[in-house]
């Protein structure tokens, strides 16, 4: 399996053969447990006071009143400390004990990760998350000079010459305001998810603006940031160091 190496206009420079990696089998189900398990490890215990709802001065009142015997107030007849009474503890409440992370064995997250980093070579699986560029291979390699770029107009002008800066415009055309509480939780807003770019040493810091685009090394690589939201078939952008670096993945 080859792929096409390109200038930062968009020419062809040569082509380079691409590691085993992305000859690993589509497993759908092993991307979303590995993706699970890795949201789980960011998930914050929380859970109510022990002694909630039952700080109260509540006692039932016996028999031979007429009415239950469930603990009311000294001062009235409102009922207390019970689950099953209005204004009384909560019967289950969150614990922060419970166990939140989700386990996955280092094998399957390690085939999970490969079968994502084949997946974004696949048009139908990139094309259905709803990505847009335009002709060419996947996957979609860049020379070395495009870890030198310094300025984001530049990263802008090589994305455009590549024909994949509508996915860029796409991204920024979908941030909106949540809906609910998060408003007030500072996570007021959510834009979908555009170009992942790859590079071989240093994070490619100049595309960091871009709406939706994450830039990562090989080394910051994961599952999630190739299929964001369990689905595989990011549109994924390589440089050739990055490529010869992803052999040791192999």
């Amino acid at each position: 399996m080859k792929a096409q190496v390109r200038k930062l206009t968009g020419e062809i420079i040569h082509e380079i053969d691409l590691p085993e990696i992305f000859n690993e089998e589509y497993r759908p189900d092993l991307i979303k447990r590995a993706v699970l398990a890795l949201q789980s490890t960011r998930f914050q215990p929380h859970g109510t006071d022990p002694y909630a709802g039952l700080r109260t001065s509540a006692e039932s009142w016996g028999s031979g009143r007429g009415v239950a015997q469930v603990p009311r107030l000294k001062n009235g007849s409102k009922v207390a400390r019970v689950p099953q009474a209005t204004g009384g503890r909560a019967a289950h409440p969150p614990k922060v004990a419970k166990i939140l992370v989700k386990e996955i064995n280092r094998k399957e997250k390690q085939k999970a990760f490969r079968s994502a980093v084949a997946a974004s070579t696949f048009r139908d699986l990139v094309l259905g998350r709803g990505h847009l560029f335009e002709g060419g291979d996947l996957p979609l390699v860049f020379e070395d000079r495009f870890e030198e770029v310094t300025r984001t107009g530049d990263v802008i002008s090589a994305l455009s010459a590549l024909g994949v800066y509508a996915d860029v415009e796409r991204a920024k055309g979908s941030r909106k305001v949540r809906a609910g509480r998060g408003t007030m939780r500072g996570r007021r807003y959510k834009q979908r998810k555009s170009i992942l770019i790859v590079t071989g040493n240093e994070p490619l810091r100049a595309a960091r603006n871009l709406a939706g685009v994450d830039a990562v090394t090989v080394n910051q690589l994961n599952t999630e940031l190739l299929a964001p939201g369990t689905q595989a078939g990011r549109l994924t952008i390589w440089t050739e160091s990055a490529i010869r670096r992803l052999e040791e993945f192999s």
